[in-house]
């Protein structure tokens, strides 16, 4: 790949990543603090990413594939973007700032694939050359949320604002991006294109049902630390709250590093099994440490965010590609983010508002007094009952994987 082309396609994945990394990490506190929502409102607004993603496949290959140049369409999602983010900083109710904010996200959410499309396309060998240049949308998302946390604009609208700028600057520089014409397929848009027959017949395999299973279950506690991580630090007082939180993807480049090691020794089980353990004690961790002498813990639990991230969707990833039949991997994999990124992450959004308001106290002042031992305990108690199931009922059948599995893995991530 020549390295115009190379920088071209960073840009944009710094920019995509950015956008999301602006606002979303800081929406719990901003919607606490400044608006008074309850818990279970800040999930439900959280939770809109997640219905993006259940109805991003269909969107995108009704569209992308037929009508549009992936260039232009991305111009136009992120155009329509950047002002319905604008817009939706300036409401103050619940109502039509969860709409806004879910039109958002039916725009937003079908733009990363197809960025990682518009990149595949570009590429003469994917393999080699998509790793770095995804690296630098976690490094996007980095760099907004050191910004946003050296400002301290955490508790306040700026995010969501700067994530508008972001996303109208992207749409020009979309614009820019080489020509990728759409596929020009004639037959219309159906259901089975998107989850065709025979991959919903993996499920046939017990093993792999579980994998699923336990995929869903999982992202129901998770959503309690994309939801409320950065509202439950800066509560208890934690300074420049975002940029620590970035800790997390930064330990999540080095594990993608090591991946292939730990691969190696554990195998496909052992490595999921790490994943959800992982989880167990990150909300342990933040269920006993605090902003004074604890506050090792409340690192360490952001700190292991590699661990909990790419030791069981990386290597679910990995897993589900050794499963399915060549032809049917891409859509094997969108049916399992489907199951995860969509269905699970919405549940657990919902549910994690819910536990929220449950050890919520109003106060005479106006404010809001959490009991976050107990709302921590309750995810870190959830995930806990996944993984024994998990552990009892997969059977791994792969006996290890190669190297061309990690680095399918890395392309995908």
């Amino acid at each position: 790949m020549r390295f115009q082309m190379r920088i071209r396609l960073s840009v944009m994945m710094f920019l995509e990543y950015f956008i999301w990394g602006s606002w979303y990490v800081t929406l719990g506190t901003w919607l606490g603090q400044q608006l008074h929502f309850s818990g279970e409102q800040i999930g439900l607004a959280a939770g809109t990413t997640a219905l993006g993603a259940i109805f991003s496949p269909f969107l995108v290959g009704l569209i992308a594939d037929e009508l549009f140049a992936t260039q232009h369409l991305l111009a136009m999602l992120h155009a329509m973007g950047g002002l319905l983010l604008l817009y939706t900083s300036t409401r103050s109710t619940f109502g039509t700032l969860y709409a806004l904010l879910l039109l958002y996200a039916l725009c937003y959410m079908p733009t990363m694939a197809l960025t990682n499309s518009l990149a595949f396309r570009q590429m003469k060998d994917p393999r080699v050359d998509f790793g770095s240049i995804r690296l630098l949308g976690t490094i996007g998302w980095i760099v907004a949320g050191l910004f946003i946390g050296f400002l301290r604009l955490e508790a306040t609208a700026l995010p969501m604002r700067l994530g508008a700028c972001a996303s109208i600057l992207m749409a020009i520089y979309c614009l820019t991006l080489p020509h990728t014409p759409a596929l020009g397929k004639r037959s219309g848009f159906e259901l089975r294109a998107v989850f065709p027959a025979e991959a919903v017949a993996l499920f046939k395999d017990k093993s792999f049902a579980m994998f699923a299973v336990a995929s869903f279950l999982i992202c129901i506690p998770l959503q309690f630390y994309y939801a409320f991580t950065n509202p439950y630090l800066n509560e208890i007082g934690v300074h420049n709250a975002a940029g620590k939180m970035t800790m997390g993807q930064m330990s999540e480049v080095l594990c993608m590093l090591a991946i292939p090691w730990f691969f190696r020794r554990l195998g496909v089980k052992y490595m999921l099994v790490a994943g959800m353990l992982a989880w167990v004690v990150r909300y342990v961790l933040f269920a006993f440490g605090n902003s004074g002498p604890l506050v090792w813990m409340l690192y360490l639990g952001i700190l292991i965010h590699g661990i909990c991230y790419d030791f069981f969707f990386v290597i679910g990833q990995i897993y589900v590609d050794r499963k399915a039949l060549p032809h049917l991997r891409a859509a094997a994999q969108g049916l399992i983010t489907f199951i995860t990124y969509g269905m699970g992450m919405f549940l657990g959004a919902w549910l994690s508002g819910k536990v929220v308001d449950l050890y919520t106290n109003s106060l005479s002042s106006g404010q809001s007094h959490h009991n976050w031992r107990l709302i921590w305990l309750a995810p870190a108690f959830g995930a806990a009952i996944v993984l024994l199931l998990f552990s009892l009922a997969f059977q791994s059948d792969e006996g290890g994987v190669g190297e061309r599995s990690v680095v399918s893995a890395k392309r995908s991530v």
